[in-house]
């Protein structure tokens, strides 16, 4: 009897609770009332609604607040945030939209993220998908967009322990992040076995170039870089090693990897399982490399690549490209397959390619 897998559930991410709480906060302080449920638009249009868990306000007693708390789902992926509360306080406040770090959220402390030393751990994609509901609600409620926003994780800084964010010097909680609202399930066999599927379908349709990338930015840009149709980009992930191992035994004469720096170095290092909780970047390797002993002691691939310059990436690349070359160059059937790759930043600028 064939067994048919079921469909792994999705979850929203720590920022769309966040913002739909903000959107259900806002209500009760600009004069609507606190709704059963809060529905947000996503950075790709999908309007998920939200249940409310917890709701508290000032207002009948003289103070200028309002608070939200939603039940974060992950779905089926193993995320550590999932069943945890995130709640969103808003206050008037002067000069456009401030957010602030309550309990459970952390702090970031050292340079190399894109939030910078000293604000609370609220990612840019959050934080414009909250500034746009103070925006839009302001407008339609004839209300001053001058809002402060707290976010708040109750036990946050407890299950900060179990990530990365104490060593990336995220201090005190969580990140609240986030860029598309919505959490993919994180199941190692059914994705690298979707990979797989994809050079199937991409060889019967007699492409002679494909893509893997790591994420939605990288395969944007790599997809234009090369003017590849949509069948011939994989989508990889963090499982680099899963798809270049099927690709030996399914071999095309052209491969792209593109992906952001971090996640780059980690493929040159020899990494074949690109996740964060695989392995990290090793930063003294890259300086002894270089020979540039000041990103040694750098917090993130990002911070090294801005204090060693275009000379940082350019070596990821190449040597990402040298590793591969090294394991992969060869189909199983003797055909010779061509790869390149292309290191992009956080904004999705090239920072180097190797070919």
């Amino acid at each position: 009897m064939t067994h048919t897998p079921t469909p792994l559930r999705r979850g929203w991410t720590t920022g769309a609770c966040a913002t739909a709480a903000t959107r259900a906060a806002l209500m009760q302080l600009w004069g609507e009332g606190f709704p059963d449920k809060a529905r947000i638009t996503l950075p790709k249009g999908e309007r998920p609604e939200f249940a409310l868990s917890y709701k508290a306000s000032g207002i009948d007693h003289g103070t200028d607040w309002a608070e939200a708390g939603i039940i974060k789902d992950a779905g089926d992926d193993p995320d550590v945030t999932h069943g945890a509360e995130i709640r969103a306080r808003v206050s008037r406040s002067n000069g456009g939209v401030v957010f602030k770090a309550g309990e459970g959220v952390g702090t970031v402390t050292k340079a190399g993220l894109p939030i910078g030393v000293g604000e609370p751990a609220i990612n840019p994609v959050p934080r414009e998908m909250m500034t746009a509901q103070v925006i839009e609600m302001a407008a339609r409620l004839g209300q001053r967009p001058d809002v402060e926003i707290t976010i708040s994780i109750p036990d946050g800084a407890k299950i900060a322990q179990k990530t990365w964010n104490p060593r990336l010097g995220i201090l005190g909680g969580l990140s609240v992040l986030g860029t598309t609202g919505v959490v993919r399930p994180f199941s190692c066999a059914a994705w690298i076995a979707s990979i797989h599927r994809g050079v199937d379908v991409a060889r019967a349709e007699g492409l002679t170039h494909l893509s893997g990338c790591t994420g939605a930015t990288s395969e944007r840009i790599v997809q234009a870089h090369h003017g590849l149709t949509d069948a011939a980009m994989l989508d990889m992930g963090d499982f680099v090693g899963g798809m270049l191992k099927y690709i030996v035994k399914h071999p095309v004469p052209r491969v792209t990897i593109g992906g952001g720096i971090g996640k780059i170095a980690k493929l040159a290092q020899g990494e074949m399982d690109l996740h964060s909780k695989r392995g990290q970047v090793d930063l003294p390797f890259w300086a002894a490399r270089l020979d540039m002993p000041d990103i040694a002691s750098a917090n993130t691939a990002l911070e090294a690549s801005q204090i060693a310059g275009p000379v940082f990436a350019k070596a990821v690349a190449e040597t990402a490209l040298d590793t591969v070359n090294a394991r992969f160059k060869t189909g199983c059937d003797g055909t010779a397959i061509q790869y390149d790759i292309v290191v992009i930043d956080r904004a999705g600028a090239i920072l180097a390619t190797a070919s």
